[in-house]
C-alpha cells in the first residue's frame, strides 16, 4: 500500500471534521476533488466509500445519504455548540488569562465546531473592558504548579507587585519563595495556589498571575497536608483567599439577602428565624477587612451580632474610613 492510500482516510476525516456538520455535507465527487486539488491524493468513488466505512468503524459519527452522488457529513462532535459558547465566555471573561492568550484559545475552540458553525460562536458577552492579566507565561506557570502537586514536590518562584508607577517589582528584592503546593483554586476572578510556606511555616496562598515566571520544581518533597486541615473548609471560610484567623460569627440578615448568603456559604448553612423580616446565621469565617467589606456591601441588610470584639473591629474600620473623607 502506497503512502497516499494510507493517508487518504486521515485526510478524509480532517475534511469532514472541518467542513461538514449536521446541516452541511459533501458529496463523493466533492471529497474526491478536495483530496486531489488540496492534498494531491487521487481518489475515486469506491475508495472514498471504503474509507468512509473504515472511519465509521473507527467511531466517527459520519452519516451517509445514498443517492446518485452519495453525501457525507459528520453529525456529532465531542462538544456541543452551547458548550463551546460557554467555554469561549469563560476564557474571554477570565482576568487570569491574558488578552493575547484569550484570543489564541478562542481561535482554537472555534475550530472544534467546524467552519460552518464558526459564526454561531461569535459571542456577545460584555467582556471587552475587563482588566486582563499581563503575565504571558500564565499557562506555563499553572502547568508547572500542577505537575509539582501531582509529584508532591516543592516549588520555588519569585513574586512581584506593582509600584505607583505601574512598574512590576519583585517582592523582597527578588527572594525566591519556597512553597509546597496543595491545590490550584479559582477564587474571586483570580487563580491562586494554596499550600504551605517554608518561610512562614503556615498555610498560605499566592495569586498565580503575580508569579513572575514558570516556577522551578524542586527535588525536595512537599510538606504533607496536615491531617486536621480541610481544603474545602478553608475555602468556605476565606474571603478572596485572604488568609487570617477563622472564628464563628453570628449575623442578622434581611430576608432579601438569602441568595447572597447561600452563594457565599452554600446550601448547608443553617438558617434561624429572627422575625418576619430577618433571619440569623452562625458561620465560620476568616476575619479580615475583606470580610468587613463584604458585610458593608449589603448596606445594613447584614449586621454582625457577635462576638463583641468583631463588632468593635468592624465599627473601628468604618470609623477610619469615615475619618479619611
Amino acid at each position: 500500500m502506497d503512502n497516499n492510500a494510507k493517508l487518504r482516510p486521515l485526510y478524509l476525516a480532517k475534511i469532514l471534521y472541518e467542513r461538514t456538520d449536521e446541516d452541511h455535507y459533501l458529496t463523493t465527487m466533492q471529497l474526491a476533488q478536495i483530496l486531489e486539488e488540496e492534498y494531491g491524493i487521487p481518489a475515486h468513488r469506491q475508495t472514498i466509500k471504503t474509507d468512509i466505512e473504515l472511519l465509521q468503524r473507527f467511531g466517527m459519527d459520519i452519516q451517509e445519504v445514498k443517492s446518485t452522488q452519495n453525501r457525507y457529513n459528520l453529525i456529532s462532535r465531542q462538544f456541543e455548540i452551547a458548550e463551546l459558547k460557554l467555554l469561549i465566555d469563560a476564557v474571554q471573561s477570565s482576568k487570569f488569562i491574558s488578552k493575547e492568550r484569550s484570543e489564541q484559545m478562542v481561535s482554537k475552540i472555534v475550530t472544534l465546531a467546524g467552519q460552518h458553525k464558526a459564526e454561531e460562536l461569535k459571542r456577545n458577552a460584555s467582556v471587552e473592558g475587563r482588566v486582563k492579566s499581563e503575565n504571558r507565561q500564565d499557562l506555563l506557570i499553572v502547568d508547572a504548579i500542577n505537575e509539582a502537586i501531582n509529584a508532591r514536590k516543592k516549588i520555588a518562584f519569585q513574586y512581584f507587585a506593582y509600584n505607583i508607577r505601574k512598574q512590576k517589582k519583585l517582592r523582597h528584592d527578588g527572594e525566591r519563595y519556597i512553597f509546597s503546593p496543595y491545590r490550584l483554586i479559582w477564587n474571586g476572578d483570580y487563580y491562586y495556589v494554596l499550600g504551605y510556606s517554608d518561610k512562614h511555616q503556615a498555610i498560605g496562598s499566592f495569586r498565580v498571575d503575580r508569579i513572575s515566571a514558570r516556577p522551578d520544581i524542586l527535588s525536595e518533597e512537599a510538606v504533607p497536608v496536615s491531617a486536621d486541615f480541610g481544603v474545602d473548609d478553608f475555602l468556605a471560610t476565606t474571603f478572596r483567599m485572604y488568609g487570617s484567623e477563622c472564628q464563628e460569627v453570628e449575623l442578622i440578615c434581611d430576608n432579601s439577602v438569602i441568595d447572597a448568603i447561600i452563594d457565599r456559604f452554600g446550601t448547608d448553612v443553617t438558617i434561624y428565624a429572627c422575625d418576619m423580616s430577618t433571619f440569623r446565621v452562625i458561620v465560620r469565617v476568616a476575619i479580615s477587612h475583606i470580610f468587613f467589606s463584604w458585610i458593608f456591601g449589603f448596606g445594613g441588610k447584614v449586621r454582625i451580632k457577635g462576638p463583641e470584639k468583631i463588632k468593635t473591629d468592624y465599627k473601628e474600620m468604618v470609623s477610619r474610613a469615615l475619618s479619611s473623607l
